[in-house]
């Protein structure tokens, strides 16, 4: 399933104005379960600085949701945000211009099997991007060298537990839901042994996305997407959709949080350098 084309479809609409994408952040902020594990995450984090300053890296930055919620952390943050789309690039240095945040958070067109930036990051974050790259320890690597001693690097990136939604029909049970993966998912072992043999400490891998994140997760993005990949006519009924599933979506999210869970189809990734 191509998800980049509906992302680019949303991204005209809300495009329109600040404001809209604004909104368009905080609308993805509450529906997204994603976002709320990265926002207890990102809150933890800022929490332990004490206010102090920091230089973060958005590896993979995309629209730039989690740039924005990372700048009004705290209004001394410096955000470098990294991405292989040049449009997306100079769209979201667009949009942060517009917000008067220029002078505090840039966007750079980077393949991260190739950007190293030495020394530099409080926090390297990275959302939903792994899995998408096929030379995974080479961006291990880089983060690790770019990246200040004892800083932070947060990931959220799907588990082989299901994380991609693998078709159990196909098979050789090789696409996902997602095309553009390049593997299914994370293995817990796996990954942190890999950030092991790159240097990093402190490493702790847990799953998020149970059973009521999947079920949100299937309600809000899976079939959506699959109605929007059937036709662009569904672009209509979209509101009408989300105002009867968005609230089902919040409780689940809620719950998901909320729970300790044995398995997950996703990860939250910790570790320092």
């Amino acid at each position: 399933m191509q998800y980049d084309p509906i992302k680019r479809s949303l991204g005209k609409v809300f495009n329109a104005t600040p404001i809209f994408r604004v909104v368009f952040y905080k609308m993805l902020d509450v529906l997204l379960l994603r976002s709320w594990y990265i926002r207890r995450e990102l809150s933890k984090w800022n929490k332990q600085l004490g206010g102090a300053p920091a230089y973060v890296l958005d590896a993979g930055s995309g629209f730039g949701q989690y740039t924005h919620r990372m700048a009004n952390l705290n209004k001394a943050h410096q955000i470098l945000g990294v991405d292989v789309k040049e449009e997306q690039m100079a769209d979201c240095n667009a949009f942060f211009a517009a917000l008067g945040m220029s002078n505090r958070v840039h966007f750079e067109v980077q393949d991260l099997t190739q950007f190293v930036r030495p020394n530099s990051f409080d926090l390297v974050l990275s959302v939903d991007v792994m899995e998408h790259i096929l030379d995974d320890v080479q961006v291990f690597q880089n983060f690790y060298a770019s990246m200040k001693e004892n800083a932070t690097l947060l990931i959220s990136t799907p588990s082989d537990q299901g994380g991609s939604d693998v078709d159990e029909h196909d098979a050789d049970h090789a696409h996902g839901f997602i095309d553009e993966h390049v593997r299914d998912g994370y293995n817990i072992s796996d990954i942190e042994a890999k950030l092991a043999k790159v240097g990093f400490k402190n490493i702790s891998a847990s799953y998020s996305y149970g059973k009521p994140g999947h079920v949100a997760w299937v309600l809000s993005m899976k079939w959506p997407i699959v109605a929007l990949n059937y036709t662009k006519l569904f672009f209509v009924l979209l509101p009408i959709y989300y105002l009867v599933v968005f609230p089902f979506c919040i409780v689940l999210n809620a719950i998901d949080v909320a729970t300790h869970h044995p398995t997950g189809t996703g990860l939250i990734v910790r570790a320092t350098k």
